[in-house]
């Protein structure tokens, strides 16, 4: 069975969608990330048609219908240089709708978290990531397990009410 995208989940839910990232790299060969390494990064004071698309029409879309979107992510200190990279142009989700957290993972130490990032849909449906070493998916996978979306709800939870707004985060660099 094929996995929806996170776009098409995103599109079906009605109330609220949350996401827990807790690499502090993904796909290292991404052209914008690799343009960034570059000197290139989306500009604050640009066109938002600049901008990240079509991610961010997603969210914009999504968040104006009143879906409650919001991202929070456990990173190593000092940070990745893919941390930074996510840090950095993070602002054009947060102005698309999204509300993002930082958590150091030193903060981490006693929560119980799942072994991989995951999205959550309407509190009903779980999406899964599996990544290799190197922060290239792998694949994804759907539940609506009980257990396993409790386990999410609450590790989620956890982090959120401990991390950091993007506003008032400022990473160990």
């Amino acid at each position: 069975m094929a996995v929806p995208s996170i776009q098409e989940l995103l599109r079906s839910c009605d109330h609220s969608a949350i996401h827990l990232e807790m690499r502090d790299g993904y796909d290292r060969d991404d052209p914008m990330f690799l343009a960034w390494q570059q000197g290139h990064g989306d500009d604050p004071r640009a066109d938002r048609s600049e901008w990240w698309r079509p991610w961010l029409d997603v969210i914009a879309e999504v968040t104006g219908r009143g879906v409650h979107i919001q991202r929070a992510r456990i990173v190593s200190e000092p940070v990745s240089e893919y941390i930074k990279f996510e840090y950095q142009g993070a602002f054009t989700n947060v102005a698309a709708g999204e509300e993002i957290r930082w958590l150091p993972r030193r903060r981490a130490t006693d929560l119980a978290l799942p072994g991989n990032d995951f999205w959550v849909f309407d509190e009903e449906r779980v999406r899964i990531g599996h990544f290799d070493g190197e922060g290239k998916t792998v694949g994804h996978e759907m539940t609506e397990d009980p257990g396993v979306l409790k386990l999410c709800l609450s590790a989620f939870e956890a982090v959120w009410g401990r991390a950091t707004p993007h506003e008032q985060y400022r990473p160990s660099l």
